[in-house]
């Protein structure tokens, strides 16, 4: 994680969905698991204590931007007036922000009652999807009901299982299409939260294409 310390009340940092994913957080959980998202935010800002001297005091303004290999994150320190009033929110901390109330200093997350997620998903529809198997016959029948159907998918040996990696082409395949695809692949496999960068940085490369094919040609 690159921290950098903007001044005396804003610190900045990015984290890449790959180190996301190393901390045992995975994307659908930091978008939608509201526990999750917390549990990571308190643990990053633990780490910018750390290494950046940034107490967290008082209320905080929390700007997320979601970028193609990681997020970027903005924290700011709401500074108080002598009676202990919010001032305004700086400018540099526009409308995709969050504010969460930590009155007392305290960095544990499960004091929050108004707690909102830290991250937001992106504005897109999901095209890739990954799913587990312990052995690779696992994947035969999948493979003879798909076999004409256009669908790139990718084989990976990590961590003693087989991941298949799953990408549809958003011109090729409709909402619908997606949808019907995902409920064939949910019928025979287990989903994953493992990413394809994961998969390509640690996994063992079995078909990089073509992977149903190959998997039908070769052991069905």
């Amino acid at each position: 994680m690159e921290i950098e310390r903007i001044n005396d009340n804003t610190v900045k940092f990015y984290i890449s969905y790959l180190d996301v994913e190393e901390r045992g957080f995975s994307r659908d959980e930091i978008w939608f698991n509201r526990d999750k998202s917390e549990e990571l935010f308190w643990e990053m800002m633990d780490e910018v204590n750390e290494e950046a001297d940034f107490v967290m005091e008082g209320p905080l303004w929390i700007q997320v931007q979601a970028m193609d290999k990681g997020l970027e994150v903005t924290v700011t320190r709401a500074q108080l007036t002598k009676d202990g009033q919010k001032l305004d929110m700086p400018d540099d901390i526009e409308e995709r922000r969050r504010m969460f109330s930590n009155e007392d200093g305290a960095s544990s997350a499960t004091e929050f009652d108004e707690f909102e997620p830290v991250f937001n998903e992106p504005d897109t529809k999901n095209l890739e999807y990954s799913y587990v198997v312990t052995e690779v016959d696992e994947l035969i029948p999948l493979s003879r009901r798909l076999q004409y159907v256009p669908i790139e998918t990718a084989l990976y040996h990590f961590e003693g299982k087989y991941f298949l990696h799953v990408s549809f082409d958003e011109i090729l395949h409709s909402d619908d299409d997606i949808k019907d695809h995902i409920s064939v692949f949910t019928e025979y496999l287990q989903g994953s939260p493992v990413t394809i960068h994961r998969l390509e940085e640690y996994g063992k490369e079995i078909f990089k294409k073509d992977a149903l094919a190959n998997v039908l040609h070769y052991f069905g």
